[in-house]
């Protein structure tokens, strides 16, 4: 716990630690867990975690790898719904519309895809791990400053206490202090497309299926949770969306369950109404000045595929696994050549999965009539070639070219 200066203005110093994680979100949290298991002095400084996020996450199988390695998967499957099935439904009502589409987990001799599950559920289970983790201390403060220096990085807290360390990880969100602090450019654009995002109840089980309907403002997304409850993310215009806001729970409902074609009945609000504005992110490099950036301080996309915590804890994995390395050879862990490392493990994986989602994001708002033909096809290949489905469904879960060394030593579950 943080000390404040009473007497003398000079802020007070701790001991040089091996790493300052800065955020407490998922892909924060498991960070700090994750580089305390690898022998690093950690230290994750945030001002609280959200316990009360609505939100939902989807794991996919790559991730739930992770979270079992780091021996958390246990705590949190029976609070998820397994993904076993994810269909697509061409719903533009455009000239030319692909055919519908079912992905089966089977068919890669898995279980699911992935799980979903609700975010405080997440975060409070990520919280309790960290506070048991020998070796991290959770310092609930505010970041004032990061100052990278040669030898070491110095953060300044809102209490007057400075933290030093070899490394600081930026896990601090899109506007990210870390970023700014070791001065890397980021690249951003915005879509002309908001996302509302709650939780509903309905009449008829899910199935375990995942449904994405591809409509002209954006995919409408239904992610299964326990029970007979599904996550929605319903992406249209901004104005759309203000219309949909300023309904009743009743209206709101009706209106979703027109949209979703009842296909799971009769559906009921049940968690406040959430409103994003779509945009992205990209920062042109992933670590400098003993700075290294994981989650959506390194790369921000639209809510499609289940794609962007399950980049971060990528992010969060290749991170691990360099450290780990540079710890065992000695060598300085926030030198230029352990960060050069960091970012190669990434970058591949980064630009191709962002690359991938605008582009899948942006067909869906397009008229032209040569890439609504070109996303048709790929559809029915997918649906028809059984090899080229099987190498959509593994690129879904964890692309070939960024996929984490730890993942690939972990066994299938």
């Amino acid at each position: 716990m943080s000390t404040k200066a009473s007497h003398a203005p000079v802020p007070q110093t701790r001991q040089k630690n091996d790493v300052i994680v800065i955020g407490a979100g998922p892909s924060g949290l498991t960070t700090a867990i994750l580089l305390a298991r690898r022998g690093l002095q950690t230290v994750l400084v945030a001002p609280a975690v959200n316990r009360e996020d609505g939100r939902t996450t989807a794991l996919l199988q790559a991730s739930v790898n992770l979270l079992d390695e780091l021996g958390l998967w246990q705590e949190i499957a029976p609070r998820a719904a397994a993904l076993a099935h994810m269909r697509l439904i061409d719903d533009t009502g455009r000239l030319i519309r692909a055919p519908e589409i079912t992905f089966d987990a089977s068919e890669l001799q898995l279980e699911a895809f992935g799980y979903n599950v609700l975010n405080r559920e997440l975060n409070g289970i990520l919280e309790d791990a960290a506070g048991r983790e020998p070796g991290l201390s959770f310092v609930k403060a505010k970041v004032e400053r990061v100052m990278p220096a040669e030898d070491q990085v110095t953060v300044q807290l809102d209490d007057g206490t400075t933290l030093a360390a070899a490394l600081v990880v930026g896990a601090d969100g899109r506007n990210s202090m870390v970023r700014a602090a070791a001065g890397i450019d980021v690249r951003t654009w915005t879509y002309p497309q908001q996302a509302l995002v709650l939780n509903l109840e309905h009449d008829r089980p899910h199935q375990s299926i995942s449904t994405e309907f591809h409509t002209p403002t954006g995919p409408f997304t239904l992610v299964p949770l326990p029970g007979r409850m599904s996550s929605l993310v319903c992406v249209v215009t901004p104005e759309t969306a203000q219309h949909l806001t300023s309904y009743t729970d009743e209206a709101l409902a009706l209106d979703l369950e027109r949209r979703a074609h009842s296909i799971l009945g009769k559906f009921r609000i049940a968690s406040p109404r959430q409103v994003y504005t779509l945009s992205g992110l990209i920062a042109r490099s992933v670590a400098a000045r003993r700075c290294a950036l994981v989650g959506e301080a390194a790369h921000v996309f639209p809510p499609i595929g289940a794609q962007g915590l399950n980049l971060g804890l990528r992010d969060v994995a290749d991170l691990g696994g360099v450290l780990r390395e540079a710890k065992e050879r000695g060598d300085d862990i926030g030198s230029d050549l352990t960060l050069a490392r960091y970012e190669s493990a990434r970058r591949v994986d980064i630009s191709t999965r962002t690359t991938a989602v605008d582009l899948l994001n942006r067909s869906l708002l397009t008229d032209l009539l040569p890439v609504q033909a070109a996303r048709s096809f790929g559809l029915y290949a997918a649906g028809r070639v059984g090899p080229l489905r099987r190498m959509l469904m593994r690129e879904g879960i964890t692309p070939v070219a960024g996929r984490p060394r730890l993942f690939s030593r972990l066994g299938r579950r």
